[in-house]
């Protein structure tokens, strides 16, 4: 039963839901490592065996499984394999960036299979032009992997800010000035596949946790530096989300009193430090005429600066370890709250800064976070090599393919309806 306070509504988990959760870590489990049996299925996911053979059975009826033979037990029957069915369905991952719109289509086995990608110029941030190149971007990634529409199983859309996952809508982007945005009712008119919307810290935090630095990982901070910043978690290894879907909203924490203006209004964030804009005023106070500094223009400074430290260039060496200065300050905070097993620099400022701020930042960690937790943390960078965000956001669409197992038509249309109409 739904219960309402201060506009938040909470809804109890049904039967479905938690059978929608368990059909999903079981699908997750043999995407990474297939093939597998449903014994060992059992064991990874603490189900019980005649669970994990339902829902393997439920999964082999959509094609999204196939069986691939036997292998010996010991002092048994041989125990029957599944695997994934790469070519079961088709899955769009959507980053939606304040520089960038990147899309990439995977098979089932979250290979990327195809990738589009569309520049935003600055004040070109308006939703129908956003939405403009969403679209054409998905039908880019369609066309090239020669994929039938109708086995696109769903586009996971990321933005960034606040969403509201349910509706559909982009609550508050700060970046954009954008408020109530009812994203995926724009998107709507022009895609025709079932749309899934969150944030780029959600994105992030699943992608690690399924492929990356986090998998197999009880408690992960995702730090996901770009021009905005934030920090996706997990916590008893599950996706944390806060109860309004706003957890990890770390980037609009105060790290210097008075500090520089931030879009969010508040002064001192730690987004106005280390988000690409704020490196960039690092940078400007140093050194203003350098050549270094590209006014504008986000991706160059920052590539810039990584070829001045590989080039021992001063200024940039200053400019990269004062950044990790600020940077480590704020996830010290972060270890000595959360104490997590591994923090994790995800999003392109960290993967083109590289392994330079981050051994900045770990000395900077080190002299800021209590001994104890930082002694028990461990802190690298994404080793995912694809876009971390589209790899996260096809796992929402997965999610959203599974929600609709064993519903009648009549009602994954409702559904459907209900995730991309605009709110009343």
């Amino acid at each position: 039963m739904a219960w309402r306070n201060r506009g938040i509504v909470s809804v109890k988990r049904t039967s479905r839901d938690i059978r929608t959760a368990n059909r999903y870590e079981v699908l997750r489990q043999i995407i990474a490592k297939s093939p597998t049996s449903r014994q060992e299925l059992a064991a990874a996911t603490g189900l019980s065996l005649a669970t994990v053979a339902t829902l393997v059975g439920e999964l082999l009826d959509l094609g999204m499984l196939t069986e691939v033979g036997f292998e010996d037990s010991a002092g048994g029957r041989p125990r029957g394999l599944v695997a994934v069915n790469s070519g079961g369905g088709a899955l769009i991952g959507v980053d939606i960036a304040e520089t960038y719109v990147r899309v990439e289509l995977f098979d089932l086995g979250l290979n990327q299979l195809a990738r589009a990608d569309e520049d935003m110029r600055p004040g070109e941030s308006r939703p129908e032009q956003v939405v403009g190149h969403v679209a054409a971007a998905v039908g880019s990634v369609v066309a090239q992997a020669g994929v039938d529409g109708a086995r696109v199983l769903g586009v996971g859309v990321s933005v960034p800010g606040q969403v509201d996952r349910d509706r559909g809508v982009a609550e508050y982007a700060p970046n954009w000035d954008w408020h109530d945005v009812p994203l995926l009712a724009l998107l709507a008119e022009h895609i025709a596949h079932p749309l899934y919307l969150d944030n780029p810290l959600r994105a992030c935090a699943v992608a690690e946790l399924w492929f990356g630095a986090a998998r197999g990982r009880g408690d992960a901070v995702v730090v996901n530096l770009g021009t905005g910043v934030g920090a996706g978690l997990a916590l008893g290894g599950a996706l944390h989300r806060g109860v309004s879907n706003s957890a990890g909203e770390w980037g609009h924490t105060t790290l210097v009193l008075e500090g520089r203006l931030c879009h969010c209004g508040n002064h001192g964030c730690v987004e106005t430090y280390v988000g690409a804009p704020g490196i960039m005023q690092n940078l400007r106070e140093l050194s203003p005429a350098g050549p270094l500094l590209h006014p504008g223009d986000q991706t160059a400074t920052i590539d810039a600066l990584a070829r001045g430290v590989a080039a021992r260039d001063p200024v940039a060496l200053k400019v990269v370890r004062d950044t990790a200065r600020y940077l480590g300050a704020g996830i010290a905070d972060l270890v000595n709250l959360l104490n997590p097993e591994v923090v994790v620099l995800s999003s392109w400022v960290a993967a083109t800064l590289g392994e330079p701020l981050l051994d900045e930042v770990r000395e900077a960690v080190a002299r800021h976070a209590l001994r104890r937790p930082f002694a028990s943390t461990e802190i690298v960078l994404s080793p995912i090599p694809t876009d971390p965000v589209c790899l996260g956001a096809a796992t929402f669409a997965l999610e959203g393919a599974l929600q609709s197992v064993g519903q009648r038509p009549a009602q994954r249309a409702a559904s459907a309806r209900s995730r991309t109409a605009p709110p009343s």
